[in-house]
């Protein structure tokens, strides 16, 4: 084949999209049993629920004009009403602050619904779940790569769609640069050692008592608060990043039963009965996330396409995830910029 592209998240897929209308020959082979990478949206009652990304904005082209090339729709993250502040004692405060992801964006039926509309433009023989590399070799008329159940797949070229410490997990023969393998340690994995929980419930109980959604908390376990409510109808939904750190994060029901006793402090009794309570922990995705994320960052991280990581076997192995991207590093638009500069190289 002309291209393997390794790696089924949003910088894949929108590579194997434009492969497919330009009628090239390729293959998408993905570690997991399904796409999207870091894009999940669980179902729940009928919805769409983001337990990876969930917001994009205004300013960022590529992914506004592929929502609207896919005929799905966008709405704005709720804000209305009053903010919630929780201190570092646990006292909460109403009115303080202000909401913070105001202007952001959603994707109806969740970001889920952004990856299956790439997915389903895709022939299924172009795709391969469940098919992890686990080594590379070049030869002298192309790359061979060796899947975990020893099948082996030959290729002019190969696209690296993963977090660059994920691609360096994978063997190469010869082996790389040791400045390139360093340069794919160095590269944070955007959100890899975050958990994020999302509580479903019938009602909007929150807006009813004039309150947004929105809180920080200094006192945990989560630390920043969102309505994540479907743009019409049920069911609805509080979400929240998790700041303890991954280590803290082990015991998950005792963790479930703090996300619960906080969303009570914060909204109410009624936040204490969810229909269902969902928690996903990056940190521990074997196909997202190495030891090295589970540091915390504290910033967002400078991105873009380390030198080292530039023309690697002759051009014939490209990086292509969004980290490596030069203006969007780490979002969804960045995934989408990867690709283009992909396609380029």
């Amino acid at each position: 084949m002309h291209t393997l592209i390794i790696g089924g998240g949003l910088s894949g897929l929108a590579l194997a999209e434009v492969l497919e209308r330009e009628g090239r020959d390729y293959l998408l082979v993905e570690a997991r049993g399904r796409v999207g990478g870091r894009i999940l949206s669980a179902q729940v009652g009928g919805a769409g629920f983001d337990l990876g990304p969930a917001w994009f904005w205004s300013g960022q082209p590529r992914i506004a004009a592929l929502i609207t090339r896919l005929g799905l729709q966008k709405f704005d993250q709720y804000a209305a009403g009053e903010l919630t502040f929780e201190d570092a004692q646990g006292r909460v405060q109403r009115g303080r602050g202000f909401a913070s992801m105001e202007g952001s964006w959603r994707l109806e039926g969740g970001l889920g619904a952004l990856t299956g509309a790439l997915h389903d433009s895709l022939p299924p023989e172009r795709v391969r779940l469940n098919a992890q590399v686990t080594a590379l070799v070049q030869t002298p008329d192309g790359i061979t790569a060796t899947l975990t159940n020893g099948e082996t797949l030959r290729a002019d070229r190969v696209m690296l769609a993963l977090p660059p410490r994920v691609a360096a997990q994978i063997e190469y023969t010869p082996a790389l640069p040791m400045a390139a393998m360093a340069a794919m340690d160095d590269v944070p994995t955007w959100m890899a050692g975050q958990a994020k929980a999302v509580a479903v419930y019938e009602t909007a109980f929150w807006r009813a008592a004039g309150l947004s959604g929105d809180a920080t908390s200094r006192f945990g376990p989560m630390v920043e608060i969102h309505d994540a409510s479907p743009a019409q109808d049920g069911p609805y939904a509080l979400f929240g990043f998790i700041g303890v750190p991954p280590k803290g994060r082990a015991d998950v029901a005792a963790l479930r039963q703090h996300l619960l006793a906080q969303l009570v402090r914060l909204f109410g009794p009624e936040a204490g009965h969810p229909i269902e309570l969902l928690v996903q922990d990056w940190a521990y995705d074997p196909f997202t996330a190495t030891e090295a994320d589970r540091a915390p960052l504290f910033a967002h991280p400078d991105y873009g396409m380390p030198a080292a990581l530039q023309g690697l076997w002759g051009g014939r192995l490209i990086m292509a995830g969004t980290e490596v991207a030069q203006e969007f590093g780490g979002y969804l638009e960045g995934a989408l910029e990867a690709a283009e500069a992909a396609l380029r190289a």
